[in-house]
């Protein structure tokens, strides 16, 4: 398998994998999507709204299930400006005036 040091070297680095709440694993697929795969696990691993928006939509494709309602609603709920007093008013302009 390889000497001491390797071997030690492997398992420190699974440990650490462990700690973050990794898992190291293999799949078997189509070798033309081996970069969509890898592409795909390694955005999943990223902590944040874009793989947990990734994992929902791939999570619902798989299963085949309707979209849930309210992703709209949730989606505002996220936004960085709630709670932000924002007073979105416009001053009213007449227009101008056209001949038909």
């Amino acid at each position: 398998m390889g000497s001491r040091s390797q071997k030690r070297a492997i398992k420190n680095y699974r440990s650490r994998l462990r700690t973050r709440g990794m898992a190291r694993f293999e799949v078997m697929g189509l070798d033309g999507d081996r970069d969509l795969i890898r592409s795909l696990a390694r955005r999943l691993a990223e902590e944040g709204p874009e793989a947990s928006r990734l994992r929902d939509v791939v999570t619902q494709t798989m299963s085949g299930e309707p979209p849930r309602k309210g992703g709209i609603l949730q989606a505002l709920r996220r936004s960085p400006l709630v709670g932000a007093d924002i007073a979105a008013a416009r001053a009213f302009e007449p227009g101008r005036k056209i001949e038909l």
